[in-house]
């Protein structure tokens, strides 16, 4: 009797091993993949709205919809990696064939440019010495712009490669979104065994909380950015479309377009007239803080949960995951926070009090 009841813990000891072992491998598969699954679920969480009135105005045709907002997402993640491969590639071989032909200059510096405060008579200086003395300027500051040069070829790499893995994202959401309402189903019977009797509501509201949390974060820095081209392109400043795109960024990761406008501004003072660079530093004030008053009112509409756990959610999670914690850290926060209300209401003192006032 005792080597058979030996021979069942041995026989599980080896089961459990190998079922560890399995499950290792696989979390070791996995894990690159990670933020790919994670970005995933919450573009087909924020995009469902969409994709099922699309697929209603499509005659309940899923696959269809499914591949048009694919398609779109692609538009939006791989074109900018395009633009950029292909302004670079271009302009790489424009400075080429200009150094072949001993043509390279730098054009003369703009208008104004010295009378910038605080860098502005250096930055002149230098920039006459480039247009005058240019193998000179690179002798004496060769090493610096080659400096500068990897750290933003860096930055700019890591851009591109999150943009490729965000287009990878965009394709596993489609595949998501005809089984998402069968998925969600089987997510709130886990939550009911892990959370019960609430596990359900939990998942509906980490649910409401990234698609209020996309429209708060991302919808408002589109509507900022585009703000800021309109702004930028009325008065006539180059590369209104680029700035905007960069404000886009900013605004996103939760810093503004002030970092943007602030030097636009200092630009607007050297060359504009009076009236229009005041005019124009009184119409980018409120643009470069619209979103301090704009997000609240997004990202809290329909929530239950106090706007202010939600903006913690947001910061923190920033913080502490980068763009992918903007959604996941108010999820995170939100239902820890109900938890925490739901452990409150049903603590020692509260059931003492009511039974004492029944009494």
């Amino acid at each position: 009797m005792e080597k058979t009841q030996d021979a069942k813990i041995v026989d599980l000891a080896i089961r459990l091993l190998f079922l560890g072992l399995f499950l290792y491998s696989a979390l070791i598969m996995v894990a690159p993949l990670a933020s790919v699954v994670i970005w995933a679920a919450i573009l087909c969480v924020a995009l469902y709205p969409v994709f099922d009135w699309l697929q209603g105005k499509l005659g309940g045709r899923k696959s269809l919809a499914a591949t048009i907002l694919v398609l779109l997402g692609l538009l939006l993640t791989l074109g900018p990696v395009a633009t950029a491969v292909s302004g670079a590639a271009e302009l790489g071989s424009d400075f080429a064939e200009q150094a072949d032909r001993g043509e390279l200059k730098i054009p003369p510096a703009p208008e104004g440019i010295k009378e910038l405060p605080l860098i502005g008579d250096k930055l002149g200086e230098v920039w006459t010495m480039f247009e005058r003395n240019l193998d000179g300027a690179l002798a004496k500051y060769g090493a610096q712009i080659l400096e500068v040069t990897k750290s933003l070829f860096g930055r700019v790499l890591g851009i591109g490669i999150g943009l490729l893995g965000l287009a990878l994202s965009v394709i596993i959401m489609g595949a998501l979104f005809k089984p998402g309402p069968q998925m969600v189903e089987g997510l709130q019977r886990f939550a009911n065994r892990v959370f019960a009797p609430r596990g359900g509501e939990f998942v509906t509201l980490a649910g409401a909380t990234i698609r209020n949390v996309t429209k708060g974060v991302i919808g408002v820095a589109a509507i900022q950015a585009i703000v800021v081209w309109i702004l930028l392109a009325v008065f006539g400043i180059s590369s209104a479309a680029t700035l905007a795109f960069v404000s886009l960024i900013l605004s996103i990761i939760q810093i503004g377009p002030g970092l943007v406008l602030l030097p636009v501004i200092i630009y607007a003072w050297s060359s504009m007239s009076g009236g229009a660079a005041l005019i124009f530093t009184i119409l980018a004030i409120p643009v470069s803080i619209m979103d301090s008053f704009l997000r609240p009112v997004f990202i809290s509409k329909g929530l239950e949960t106090p706007m202010l756990v939600i903006l913690i959610g947001v910061l923190g999670g920033m913080m502490a995951y980068g763009l992918i914690g903007i959604f996941m850290g108010p999820v995170l926060f939100a239902v820890f926070y109900e938890l925490f209300k739901v452990w409150i209401d049903a603590s020692p003192e509260t059931s003492d009090s009511t039974e004492g006032a029944v009494e």
